[in-house]
């Protein structure tokens, strides 16, 4: 793709990811390749910071996010060996700091920072995505998996329970009953099962995958409203935990008139009845930005 900015051109420099922008659509790569792209604190880390870019650049309209090699991601580095989830004497907290009096898993911090995106997210799961490998790609709009990719909910069998607020996740995607029984078998699993589940929405040949999910992306890029698509980005996933249908038609009736009222309507109809592309004036980082409370809202 044309127009490409790498990590260093906008001021970060990655070491367990890689981060680019062309053409309107942002790509992270995990790339932690020798390692099936294990989680760590560092890939973490600079998953936030590659998430806060996004945020903050008009010129993305929608994000890819891949796997190096024959993995998604493998779940976390078990390098530790037994001692792996063992966070005594450890300092998890000084950069995301605590929740209910604890440190905040590193899982979590990634997901709702990839909730909190006002892009749409596009996962192109190329091949193992387990335990945080499967979690970290449950608040991403669209799932698109490879032939080859498998999935594996695994961390009963780990003495441990899902992370990255999977248990709220996971099971408005796939029901209750799907999810428990992902969880409590703690089984790898194929793309098949995984279409079947909900859990993906398409099962494309492992070289075809990247493709469709930049063809996704394009038609964000070339036909539709960042600020429209920021907004209902966050309706959808906000009216999740709604109450009541009549809180989402309160949040309609307000955007509706708002956002009716201003310059991307107004340009939206025209190309429509000139048959044309549309140019769109609005920008989603100064546009509207309190349309939409920030979700999901810290407690």
């Amino acid at each position: 793709m044309s127009g490409a900015a790498d990590s260093e051109e906008v001021g970060v420099e990655f070491t367990e990811i890689e981060y680019s922008v062309a053409d309107g659509i942002a790509t992270i790569v995990l790339d932690r390749e020798a390692r099936m792209n294990a989680f760590t604190g560092q890939m973490c880390d600079e998953l936030v910071t590659a998430c806060e870019a996004v945020d903050a650049d008009d010129a993305v309209r929608a994000l890819v996010v891949t796997g190096r090699g024959r993995a998604f991601c493998a779940g976390a580095d078990l390098g530790d060996g037994g001692g792996t989830f063992d966070y005594r004497g450890r300092d998890r907290n000084e950069r995301y700091g605590e929740v209910d009096g604890v440190a905040r898993d590193r899982g979590g911090v990634v997901a709702l920072r990839f909730a909190a995106l006002r892009v749409p997210v596009i996962a192109a799961i190329n091949g193992p995505a387990v335990g945080v490998g499967a979690t970290m790609t449950l608040p991403m709009d669209v799932r698109l998996a490879g032939a080859s990719a498998r999935f594996g909910f695994v961390f009963a069998r780990l003495g441990i329970v899902p992370e990255a607020a999977s248990s709220w996740f996971l099971p408005r995607i796939v029901g209750i009953s799907r999810a428990m029984e992902w969880a409590m078998t703690a089984r790898v699993f194929g793309a098949r099962e995984a279409l079947e589940g909900g859990l993906v929405s398409r099962v494309l040949p492992d070289e075809d995958l990247l493709d469709a999910a930049y063809a996704l992306a394009r038609e964000v890029v070339e036909n539709t409203s960042p600020v429209s698509v920021a907004v209902t980005r966050r309706m959808m996933w906000s009216m999740l935990s709604a109450s009541s249908p009549w809180e989402a038609h309160a949040l309609d009736s307000r955007a509706v008139v708002e956002l009716g009222r201003d310059g991307d309507a107004a340009e939206g109809v025209t190309a429509f009845l000139e048959k044309r592309a549309p140019d769109f004036p609005l920008r989603r980082t100064r546009d509207h930005t309190d349309l939409v409370p920030p979700w999901p809202g810290r407690p």
